[in-house]
């Protein structure tokens, strides 16, 4: 296996979507799509790589939607777990494990963390007040709660943030809180919590922030941001029926809170994957060797809970990696207002991957990524880079090769014959092209990796329309033999640098060109694989045009 700098391996996570409700593309567009693309890229380069992700499945949210729908929590969690899971599948998201925080692995794994804290004395317990609900005979916990901002004034915050300044709340910071199921004003109660010393990690996090010269500045900037108000100590334990139990003697009815338990599950779930391959230890060498390259894919809105609460937890702890890097995207807004499961204004990943080619959805997204600041989706654009890039740009070269090859050379592969310089200046940008396209892909630079390797492709364009083979078929057969072979190599080369933002496309171009994974990797992208004389299949339409009648509904 290949090195990525001074590691031997690669772990990467998306970050756990809760499931209270289901996707919407501006998950996908905020870890899943980037960490996809980075993970296939990291298999096609020849790396030590793992894909973990899976479903949050405890906490507030999901405790009320049960409520909402008058169903148990367990039915909850199916409902979502299963669809959302099944909509990854169609969108080709390559994940080595999509498991779930509320299996017995992750139980185990929570508990036995907050044990090795809790007996090397860090953990304390705390009276606090908390607001209750006496109509409901419970302690409202975070998203029980809704009132008013007290940093921004809006209205409808949530006692666990703010999604309208993005500000960390806790339920007492709330003005005019109100039960989110009864409407009821609640009262203060005291109860005891146990707590992580945070503010006891911040001059360790500080340090460890300032020696990531490489990170995106929106999440240095936003770390320091919190760094410079001071870290505040931070609850850890719940009273809710709903969660992984506090494991100690007398604790019943407490749970682990799920900004502390939820990370956690990407260890579990590493642990749930190797048991499942028959190695239960391996697990460790992923988590607990230093020449892991562990890296974090989130949207903005979970900055906080990966560059400091898990970090400090995973210093506390003293057995495991911290992350490489945590290359957070902003919002992918949806047509000027942001995408909010819980205000029904998204666009529903289940719905879309029915609709259209989950690989015009991965490119509309990639092309747009919100890597720097917030961007937004407009169903228009996603007609436009089918219709006008994917189609009329790689589809077109690849339908024009291949119609022709199988009308003028019975659909073999033409003897390359000897290269002119226009075919050797192809043929050697393939080299630097490949370079280019790695260091963004490297770099957490999807976007520019995406606009290289569709640069290549424009450039495979004007090569076709500059040796115009229609032409060159009537006068000199062999010379028109070597530029049909040098577009089917194009090809081949487009299948490997296209796989990691279309998987599908490059099954059906790998199809067509009857070949199979033999040569499908990174270092084989600029080299002429095919050999003289091998048959090829027929060519198939890779992406049709999208209506604007289909586009109006």
């Amino acid at each position: 296996m290949k090195k990525s700098g001074k590691y031997n391996r690669i772990l990467v996570t998306a970050a756990l979507p809760y499931t209270n409700g289901y996707t919407h593309l501006g998950h996908v567009a905020g870890s899943f799509l980037p960490a996809d693309m980075y993970a296939r890229y990291c298999r096609l380069a020849g790396y030590d790589i793992i894909f973990i992700c899976g479903s949050d499945e405890y906490g507030t949210p999901i405790a009320l939607a049960a409520i909402k729908e008058g169903v148990s929590t367990k039915e909850i969690i199916d409902k979502y777990h299963y669809a959302n899971k099944k909509a990854y599948e169609e969108l080709g998201l390559s994940f080595d494990i999509f498991s779930r925080t509320s299996n017995e692995t992750h139980a185990e794994t929570a508990q036995e963390f907050f044990l090795n804290l809790y007996n090397k004395k860090l953990l304390y317990q705390k009276t606090e007040k908390q607001l209750y609900s006496e109509k409901e005979n419970r302690f409202l916990a975070d998203r029980f709660v809704v009132g008013t901002c007290p940093i921004c004034g809006f209205e409808e915050a949530t006692g666990d943030e703010c999604e309208n300044c993005g500000s960390a709340l806790s339920p007492n910071q709330l003005i005019n809180p109100k039960s989110k199921l009864t409407g009821d004003t609640p009262v203060i109660k005291d109860t005891v919590s146990y707590y992580f010393p945070l503010k006891d990690y911040q001059a360790k996090l500080e340090k460890w922030i300032d020696s990531k010269t490489d990170w995106k500045p929106n999440v240095v900037n936003y770390c320091k941001g919190w760094f410079k108000t001071g870290l505040q100590d931070r609850s850890i334990t719940r009273e809710l029926e709903w969660g992984v139990p506090v494991p100690i003697k007398g604790e019943e009815g407490k749970v682990i809170y799920i900004w502390f338990e939820a990370p956690i599950g990407y260890i579990s779930m590493t642990k749930e994957l190797f048991a499942q391959k028959g190695e239960p230890e391996k697990w460790k060498e992923y988590w607990q060797s230093k020449d892991t390259k562990l890296v974090n894919f989130l949207g903005k809105d979970n900055i906080i809970f990966h560059a400091i609460f898990f970090p400090a937890m995973l210093m506390a702890h003293g057995d495991f990696v911290l992350a490489d890097n945590v290359p957070a995207n902003e919002f992918m807004n949806l047509e000027g207002s942001k995408q909010s499961k819980s205000k029904g204004h998204a666009i529903l990943l289940k719905d879309v991957v029915n609709k259209f080619n989950p690989d015009s959805i991965r490119y509309a997204i990639a092309s747009n990524m919100p890597e720097n600041k917030d961007t937004d989706f407009y169903w228009v654009d996603l007609q436009a880079k089918n219709n006008n890039e994917l189609s009329a740009i790689l589809g077109n070269f690849v339908n024009r090769t291949f119609v022709f090859c199988e009308k003028y050379f019975e659909g073999r592969v033409p003897e390359s014959g000897t290269f002119a310089e226009i075919d050797s200046n192809i043929i050697n940008s393939l080299k630097s092209y490949v370079e280019r396209i790695a260091s963004y892909y490297e770099n957490y630079k999807f976007k520019d990796a995406l606009g290289e390797t569709m640069n290549l492709v424009r450039d495979a364009n004007k090569y076709f329309n500059d040796t115009e083979p229609w032409k060159v078929i009537k006068e000199d057969k062999a010379r028109c033999g070597t530029v049909i072979n040098v577009c089917l190599q194009l090809c081949h080369t487009f299948a490997i640098l296209f796989d990691p933002v279309l998987p599908f496309t490059s099954i059906k171009i790998l199809n067509m060109l009857n070949t199979g994974k033999e040569n499908f990797s990174w270092d084989k992208a600029a080299e002429l694989t095919l050999n003289n004389g091998h048959k090829l299949n027929s060519p198939e339409i890779l992406f049709r045009k999208i209506e604007d009648s289909e586009i109006e509904k």
